[in-house]
């Protein structure tokens, strides 16, 4: 195993839409695309595998039940400017699942990607 990748599933509804979503709004970048089933993508050390309803991994349980997306798993991403990156997300039309909340740690606010996935976006204090 890489010890320089993270890997990270996210089940998604519309791999085209959530590729495009990750790759213009949050700076992605496209490994494969293999949509409608599956797509990759990339940030840092961070490799996001996107994996739709016809993905081997979206394939039914053995009681039955489908893997989903949403949840309150999230990546986290860390951004030196939280407020600018609110007011650039807001005009672009991003949702977002709450307000930033700012402890002693830093800020944050959570975004929801096309699938409700949540994706978290954190300023720490500074120091």
């Amino acid at each position: 195993m890489s010890e320089t990748t993270v890997n990270v599933r996210y089940m998604v509804d519309d791999v085209e839409a959530t590729v495009e979503w990750y790759t213009k709004h949050l700076g992605f970048s496209l490994l494969s695309n293999h949509a409608p089933a599956f797509a990759d993508v990339r940030r840092g050390a961070l490799r996001l595998l996107l994996s739709g309803p016809l993905s081997s991994a979206g394939r039914p349980m053995p009681d039955g039940e489908r893997p989903s997306p949403g949840g309150w798993n999230r990546i986290h991403l860390i951004v030196d400017d939280l407020a600018v990156e609110v007011e650039r997300l807001r005009a672009a039309g991003v949702r977002f699942r709450n307000d930033v909340v700012t402890g002693p740690g830093g800020s944050q606010i959570l975004l929801i990607d096309p699938s409700g996935n949540i994706v978290e976006l954190f300023q720490p204090a500074a120091r």
